[in-house]
């Protein structure tokens, strides 16, 4: 597992703590949480998508349903 935000490997389930706007939900995502690779991010005026390379599209409509 890599943290979503720094790309940094999540030891022990041990995570750093993030700016505000993570902590409020309105930073996306920079990092594929499976591999730790850079994806690609987009930012419309109604949400967001991240896409990893190999793992797919991640969308701020998928976020708000956790």
């Amino acid at each position: 597992m890599f943290d979503p935000f720094t790309g940094e490997t999540i030891v022990d389930g041990t995570v750093r703590t993030h700016s505000a706007a993570v902590q409020l939900g309105l930073e996306p995502p920079r990092f594929c949480t499976q591999c730790g690779r850079r994806m690609i991010v987009q930012i419309a005026p109604d949400g967001w998508w991240a896409r990893c390379s190999r793992h797919g599209t991640v969308d701020s409509v998928m976020s708000e349903q956790r």
